[in-house]
């Protein structure tokens, strides 16, 4: 439950982030047969989808580096299923990751934003 609410906490932190460089939100939790995506987001004409990642600390690593190529395929298979729905982005997407360090009510988290990772 814990793991959870850290999660959900890092997608508001995210959202929020993102939000202030320009995005917009679409959808959020977008689920298929082969994945979910945190955030669907779009920048310009450009649609991106968001997979966000939270650690409250580093010892057992950086959020970013639980991004393995499997998560990066169901990413992938995901996007084709929003696409199939929204065939205005289909030459035009990207996927992004968002790693957070930090935890509620704690000093402000940081956040690392890295495009186009897939």
């Amino acid at each position: 439950m814990m793991n959870k609410r850290l999660g959900a906490w890092g997608e508001d932190v995210a959202l929020d982030y993102l939000e202030k460089k320009g995005l917009t939100l679409l959808a959020r939790n977008y689920r298929t047969r082969e994945g979910e995506v945190d955030l669907v987001m779009q920048t310009n004409t450009t649609l991106v989808l968001v997979e966000v990642k939270t650690r409250s600390r580093t010892d057992s690593g950086y959020p970013e580096e639980a991004v393995t190529e499997e998560k990066l395929e169901h990413l992938s298979a995901a996007a084709e299923k929003f696409l199939e729905a929204h065939p205005e982005f289909v030459d035009d997407w990207r996927v992004d990751v968002v790693a957070i360090i930090g935890k509620p009510g704690r000093n402000a988290p940081q956040v690392e934003w890295y495009q186009n990772v897939g």
